[in-house]
């Protein structure tokens, strides 16, 4: 092939499946090596475009940090429809046609020096946990790193042995939440993810909110955050990666109202998605 053009966004690129980590009834951890030897080149937030041969394609934020030196990959995957069905059934060794990385990030440089809450509802866990993992394995560049988890019920965590560990570190400050109990042993936090934010005492000329949940979450969050806690809303960054389809911005699939979250985002400042009424 002739260099420079050994690469299109329209052609999916042969990875193997390495490695497979239940993390709860629905989601599973997946670890891929592109089979051309080459590092994702990945930011924090992105996603890429996962085909299961002879069933589809389907976009995924990447769970794992970037890493310089490795073909080696994560995302993690919730079973809910043909295509995440096909790949939970795939077993190690199966191969797979991945496109990108596509889109916005969150920008890391802007955090260096200053504190990070980031605050995670649902499975929103897993594309912070790219940022999150890059911001400790750079420890000292960063100030607190503050991490909020909401879910539905105990039963629907996800990384809990990884963010048992989290917890136990002296560097990062890690509260959870789930919104009802039901029948399980869970002695920890109840209630919305809101109801932790009173219970972290923020910089606020100095914080960073990096935020991924369901759209309900964001509404609630941000308006504790800018009115109650008084941050900056320049200083908050949310992805809207679950309305994404093609990656290229040429299906519509993701648009809000006129702007591609494939291309423009995921990853947007609050302020810039604020005017846009199909965002939030």
């Amino acid at each position: 092939m002739t260099p420079g053009k050994d690469f299109t966004p329209y052609a999916p690129r042969p990875a193997t499946l390495v490695r497979k980590v239940r993390l709860s009834d629905f989601v599973t951890l997946f670890e891929f090596e592109q089979d051309n030897g080459r590092p994702l080149a990945h930011k924090p937030g992105q996603f890429i475009q996962v085909s299961v041969y002879g069933v589809g394609e389907a976009p995924f934020s990447i769970s794992s940090r970037p890493k310089a030196g490795t073909n080696s990959f994560e995302i993690a995957v919730r079973n809910i429809g043909s295509v995440t069905s096909a790949l939970h059934a795939l077993p190690v060794g199966a191969k797979v046609g991945i496109r990108g990385p596509f889109g916005s990030y969150f920008p890391v440089q802007e955090f260096v020096g200053k504190d990070t809450l980031f605050v995670a509802g649902g499975l929103g866990y897993i594309p912070l946990r790219s940022l999150l993992r890059y911001q400790l394995r750079h420890r000292d560049e960063f100030g607190r790193i503050m991490l909020l988890i909401g879910t539905r019920s105990p039963s629907e965590r996800i990384f809990v042995d990884e963010i048992e560990k989290l917890s136990q570190r002296d560097d990062i400050e890690v509260m959870e939440t789930v919104d009802c109990v039901g029948d399980s042993c869970w002695q920890g936090n109840v209630g919305v993810i809101t109801t932790l934010l009173p219970k972290v005492r923020l910089d606020v000329e100095n914080t960073y909110v990096a935020m991924v949940g369901p759209p309900v979450m964001y509404r609630f969050v941000i308006g504790a955050c800018v009115g109650d806690q008084c941050i900056s809303p320049e200083r908050i960054y949310v992805s809207l990666e679950r309305k994404m389809k093609c990656g290229l911005g040429k299906c519509g699939h993701c648009q809000i109202n006129g702007v591609s979250a494939c291309v423009s985002g995921p990853v947007f400042r609050y302020t810039d998605i604020e005017p846009l009424k199909e965002a939030l």
